[in-house]
């Protein structure tokens, strides 16, 4: 394979900004007629507007199942970092790859595209699937779509590799990651009558401080998991908005919080324990307030909390075939855990493929100004590339 296909397809699928607020339809539709032209048929899965896309193609036989190689298309903004280079445009320096998504994680869509002519010429006897997905970036909600289509589907992939960047090491496991939306509503009154209002703010930060020594509790007593740079759940509060003016009591404030578990704690179990302190330790403080002329507040006191968006843990059985034979690929022995999440979760989970992550670049690279892929993981992931095709070919 010439790496000068390769870079030319980096160069083609960076140019198009698929920052997750943006559409991704030009990229999408740039990989179907690439397709096309090779003779394979894409299935297209939009969202409800219709200006995004995940992609499904079957490249070989239709008969049987196959391997699936999985990517996203979106990548993070770049708005307030300090680029030195263009980051829609790939430059090359000091054997790096400069620009936004080269490593997370277009670089290796653009190696499994490159090897889709040599795949198909050489009579494949194991059919590789491309998925392809968008809002992966903005909490994997985006390949939901193509999830019910692989439930659906009455032959389904054998296995899926998620090529997000392991610098190409195996990696079975990532931890889960669940965000909510807190919205605690109280009751407004003058700051002189603080007793006789509902202070959603400092209920709020009552909910917050439980969080926190949630998350203190985990630390301490575990669940724990030595593959993991933090070996146990963490709960995290990131944002928060409430209050309208200091001589008022607040009637709202809203926060945002996650958790991301070991795949071995239970998601439903921890948010089944916040939810139960909400109800048993704070609402009904909230209520039993009194307005000055002793009426009940009202109904609409409390905390909702709402999920916005999740993706479960992945904890593939080392044993696991997907694993002995992800690992011949890469040339490995020995395998990992990343602490980030991604979409393998989901696949293996809600639709049963086993499923493994590995790819290209370090997740340290990613998300930042200037990211980069090295041209040695570049040339590695060919090397992976090309072994699969050995494997799956009859030539």
């Amino acid at each position: 394979m010439s790496n000068t296909k390769v870079r030319q397809l980096i160069d083609t699928l960076i140019s198009f900004d698929t920052t997750s607020r943006n559409s991704n339809l030009e990229l999408i539709t740039f990989i179907q007629d690439y397709l096309q032209d090779l003779g394979v048929e894409s299935t297209l899965l939009h969202n409800d507007d219709m200006s995004k896309a995940n992609l499904y193609a079957t490249l070989g036989p239709t008969d049987r199942p196959g391997i699936m190689l999985s990517g996203h298309t979106d990548v993070v903004p770049v708005d307030g970092q300090d680029w030195n280079t263009d980051p829609w445009t790939v430059i090359q320096k000091d054997d790096r790859l400069y620009g936004r998504g080269t490593c997370d994680m277009k670089g290796f869509i653009a190696v499994c595209l490159a090897y889709a002519p040599e795949f198909l010429a050489r009579n494949p006897i194991t059919p590789l699937h491309f998925a392809f997905s968008y809002d992966e970036e903005i909490g994997c909600i985006g390949v939901h779509s193509l999830l019910d289509m692989l439930n659906h589907m009455p032959i389904k992939p054998a296995m899926c590799i998620v090529g997000e960047p392991t610098g190409m090491d195996v990696s079975l496991g990532h931890k889960g990651k669940y965000n909510y939306r807190a919205v605690v509503r109280g009751f407004e009154t003058h700051s002189s009558l603080a007793p006789h209002g509902v202070n959603a703010i400092e209920y709020a930060a009552e909910l917050i401080c439980f969080l926190k020594n949630l998350s203190d509790r985990f630390a301490i007593e575990g669940p724990f998991d030595d593959a993991f740079d933090v070996t146990h759940t963490t709960v995290h509060t990131g944002l928060i908005s409430g209050g309208t003016a200091l001589n008022i009591v607040p009637g709202e404030c809203s926060f945002e919080f996650e958790f991301r578990n070991l795949a071995e704690h239970n998601p439903v179990q921890i948010i089944d324990e916040i939810r139960r302190y909400v109800s048993t330790e704070i609402e009904s403080r909230m209520t039993a307030v009194r307005a000055p002329d002793g009426a009940a507040i009202g109904c609409n006191v409390g905390i909702e909390i709402r999920e916005d968006n999740y993706a479960p843990g992945l904890s593939t059985d080392a044993e696991a075939e997907v694993v002995s034979f992800v690992k011949s690929l890469a040339g490995r022995n020995d395998h990992i855990k990343v602490a980030f999440a991604t979409e393998a979760g989901l696949f293996d989970t809600h639709v049963g493929i086993p499923t493994v992550i590995c790819g290209p670049g370090h997740i340290a690279q990613a998300h930042k100004p200037d990211e980069y892929l090295a041209l040695d993981q570049l040339e590695q992931c060919c090397q992976f590339m090309s072994r699969l095709l050995d494997r799956t070919t009859s030539r």
